[in-house]
């Protein structure tokens, strides 16, 4: 199998496992997804991953749909695109067609009920890592003052003044770029200031 073919081959195969083992709906599924692109086959870097997901949570639509197709354009383009969204969304589809004439049977099922309950933690825990890993990064590039001040105003703007996730995003993109190159212009005037001392 040549290295064309085999990225297919991982692209559907990783995509496939996110798809069947994302119970909970799309933020289950990025910690999975980002096993796969980033610790499993290394397809991109972690701040990249972090950056794709901020954008990708600005944007309409499922959120696990948007993070496969930008991985599957990333690698191989446009066939990559929807390789990696038709193989993401396939094993719920059959999962779905397969379950729909006894969907009646299983919503009042205590099996059922007993497995989401029972999934519910682990899905919790990934979560929780995967924000204790981007705290982390935020607290690295702005300094431990100022990321605690970030994520007290993102949680005083999403949880009780309620602005729309993806409005807080932008601001915080929009910050984040001022931020980042008024630390750099800092930066360079000083270094240029000391080599003068010099």
């Amino acid at each position: 199998m040549n290295n064309s073919w085999k990225l297919y081959w991982q692209l559907s195969i990783a995509m496939i496992r996110t798809g069947i083992l994302g119970y909970g709906g799309g933020p289950s599924v990025i910690p999975l997804i980002r096993y796969e692109a980033v610790t499993r086959y290394r397809w991109m870097e972690d701040d990249e991953f972090g950056e794709t997901l901020a954008i990708a949570n600005a944007l309409p639509g499922p959120i696990a749909t948007k993070m496969a197709a930008y991985i599957g354009y990333k690698l191989k383009g446009n066939v990559g695109a929807v390789l990696a969204v038709i193989t993401h969304i396939l094993p719920s589809c059959i999962a779905m067609i397969a379950l729909l004439s006894v969907v009646s049977v299983l919503s009042t099922s205590k099996v059922v009920a007993g497995m989401i309950a029972g999934v519910a933690p682990v899905v919790a825990v990934m979560l929780g890592v995967m924000a204790y890993e981007f705290a982390k990064k935020t607290i690295d590039g702005l300094g431990k003052v100022m990321g605690i001040a970030m994520f007290l105003l993102a949680f005083l703007l999403l949880e009780t003044v309620h602005i729309h996730p993806a409005i807080v995003i932008i601001l915080f993109l929009a910050y984040g770029s001022i931020h980042f190159r008024t630390a750099a212009k800092w930066k360079k005037e000083h270094k240029n200031k000391e080599s003068e001392k010099a």
